[in-house]
């Protein structure tokens, strides 16, 4: 166990706190004792158990100035004011003696308030032993419009030892806000979106009305105002206004008071991604939080970025889910009612899925813990944790032994087992999103739904492979399962492997690759030659088959998951071992996951394996990441075999 403290003060709406309270929640989740110091004005937060939250004298700000800085009420804070927040904030860094310091925001914002900070990194410093110095960003920064601001950060940075980006680089890098140099890049680690909300499954049915959002602060009162007009001139749609907290009274009462008889104004409801679960259309700005409650909730999306005080944040993240296909944009400055209400009645864009990284909170638990070290890794009670150590160098070792022989390893990922759009499969995404690696989901083909195909239909690194015909097992009893296995007639095996290929066209699209994958990784020795003749051109196992023309072997080595000990995570030096054996024999090799059984252990294993061989490729191009739909070319070769796109 360690000790975290996260320091953190919001201005504006309640959004920095929440990410950071969301931190929190996982580095105690995960058994270490976490100190939360927050500086802006006080916000009812759930679930802080085990959790010491420590009140600085809080300050705010109004409308976009935030150098600005009020007290609670509203009269500019005195000297006296910042020099209690900052001995308040060092007591609690001396209470808490922390091993790791989280500093929301800082340096790359809140410089109104470097004293504090500096003199956190000052104690920090001083320390002995010295604690980890982290920062911790959104996806988005503002930039300064004084280089020399930019330049002032980078240097405040030599004392960092990381910036926590709880972004995704694929889908919105962080140097399309910010200046990315190679001393800044080092330092960066990238844990996807912090997104801790409970999910709510997408609507198979119709839906209906039009949900109006805009945060928790009163920045959103702008939107809120033109949407109440827009009702007005829609009498034929059904909205529902939903209104920050801290809106002041009087102005929610307004907005009631002139809501027509087709508009519902109320506060903002905690079951807001069920609303959107079942909107036909959702109208917001696009805040950190908003559109994490998009992605969940799959409405048609209407974004008008709050732009006041030159602010480019939410204007930048509104076009890059534009640019996706995922939202269309409306500019704060041509809001009117009259240009809200012809959006709205506009075609609306059509929902569509990403694999945006949305696992940043426990993503940011495990990059800390490795940074601290194995100590750190214990759960509540003295438990190992789930990111324990491990040795990757017999891996690497045997890479390296394979390239000195003028052989260059294609690696792949194979998940088995998918049927459906399901939670897991949004993780298995997020991941594949998050390393860049390109995965083949092996679907069952009698029991794939239509959701699977929707949900990978605008993916890609994407490919569908045929997992069999039913996934039922046809051993005898006292044989090792199999539904393509030695005991039965060859002539049934190729009838249920033809029955597969055309089920599997007619259901998943033109992402299928015609490339058998038998259940439990077992098939009958006859059965590979007689593939070709019924249109399949691949075969993927757990180890290398006899040659067949015109069939490629790709085969899945790599399997973390112990099945006798009830689906966990296998001794990693053993798989470690076994992969390691794989690249010696030659030939692709592939890493097997199961998406729908696979506990923490192994998630968190599949995932530093995957770091971990892509800073190889870049870095000994001893091997390549590789893309089924490349390696079970027609013509497939130890060249063809790379997808190209793919370092």
């Amino acid at each position: 166990m360690s000790r975290i403290l996260i320091a953190v003060t919001h201005l504006l709406g309640a959004g920095h706190l929440t990410r950071a309270a969301a931190l929190a929640r996982a580095f105690a989740g995960a058994g270490h004792a976490v100190t939360l110091v927050s500086g802006g004005m006080p916000v009812a937060l759930p679930r802080l158990e085990g959790i010491r939250l420590v009140q600085l004298p809080p300050v705010r700000i109004t409308g976009t100035a935030f150098t600005a800085l009020l007290d609670p009420e509203g009269v500019p804070v005195t000297a006296e004011r910042l020099a209690a927040r900052r001995d308040a904030l060092l007591a609690a860094f001396a209470e808490a003696a922390p091993d790791a310091v989280i500093t929301e925001l800082y340096p790359f914002g809140r410089r109104v308030l470097a004293p504090e900070f500096e003199a956190l990194t000052a104690a920090v410093r001083g320390a002995a032993p010295r604690p980890l110095l982290l920062a911790s960003i959104r996806d988005v920064l503002a930039t300064p419009s004084r280089p020399e601001r930019i330049t002032a950060t980078h240097a405040r940075l030599e004392a960092y030892d990381a910036v926590l980006v709880h972004g995704d680089p694929i889908f919105l890098p962080l140097d399309l806000s910010w200046p990315v140099g190679a001393a800044l890049a080092r330092r960066l680690r990238h844990t996807g979106y912090v997104d801790e909300a409970e999910a709510v499954p997408a609507r198979d049915g119709p839906r209906s009305g039009i949900v109006v959002s805009g945060g928790s602060s009163a920045a959103g009162l702008p939107l809120q105002e033109a949407a109440v007009a827009a009702a007005a001139l829609t009498p034929g749609l059904s909205w529902r206004i939903l209104v920050g907290r801290a809106v002041p009274e009087p102005a929610f009462a307004a907005l009631a008071s002139a809501a027509p008889p087709n508009a519902i104004v109320e506060r903002a409801r905690p079951d807001f991604r069920a609303l959107l679960s079942r909107a036909a259309l959702s109208v917001s700005q696009s805040g950190y939080n908003t559109v994490l409650d998009l992605l969940h909730g799959g409405a048609p999306a209407l974004l008008v970025p709050f732009e006041a005080g030159h602010e480019t944040e939410q204007r930048l993240r509104a076009e890059t889910l534009a640019a996706h296909g995922l939202a269309r944009v409306l500019p704060e400055s041509e809001l009117t009612a009259e240009r809200l209400a012809e959006a709205v009645l506009a075609a609306p864009p059509r929902a569509t899925h990403h694999a945006i990284a949305r696992d940043g909170a426990r993503r940011s638990v495990a990059i800390v813990e490795e940074m601290l070290g194995p100590a750190s890794r214990t759960g509540a009670g003295g438990a190992p944790h789930v990111h324990a150590p491990f040795d990757l160098s017999p891996l690497t070792d045997a890479l390296a032994r394979a390239a000195d022989r003028g052989r260059i390893t294609a690696l792949w990922w194979r998940d088995d087992d998918a049927t459906a759009h399901t939670p897991a499969i949004d993780r298995l995404l997020a991941l594949a999103a998050r390393t860049g690696w390109p995965v083949a989901l092996a679907v069952v083909p009698a029991r794939a739904e239509p959701s699977l195909a929707a949900r990978v239909a605008d993916e890609t690194g994407i490919d569908l492979l045929v997992h069999g015909l039913a996934h039922a097992n046809h051993a005898p009893a006292d044989a090792k399962k199999a539904e393509f296995g030695p005991h039965r007639p060859l002539t049934a095996l190729r009838d249920d492997a033809a029955e597969a290929l055309a089920l599997a066209k007619a259901r998943l699209g033109p992402r299928l690759l015609p490339v058998l994958v038998p259940p439990w990784n077992r098939v009958a020795p006859d059965l590979p030659e007689n593939l070709p003749p019924l249109g399949y051109r691949g075969i993927s196992a757990a180890g290398l088959l006899p040659p067949v023309p015109g069939l490629v072997q790709a085969h899945a080595a790599i399997d973390p998951i112990a099945w006798r000990s009830g689906a966990k995570l296998a001794d990693p030096a053993g798989v470690i071992a076994r992969a390691a054996r794989a690249v010696a024999e030659g030939g692709a090799v592939g890493l097997l996951t199961h998406h729908l059984v696979q506990d923490e252990a192994t998630w968190a294993f599949c995932e530093r394996l995957l770091d971990h061989l892509s800073a190889h490729a870049a870095k000994d191009r001893a091997s390549r990441r590789s893309r089924a739909a490349a390696l079970f070319a027609p013509a497939a070769s130890p060249v063809s075999q790379t997808d190209p796109i793919f370092p």
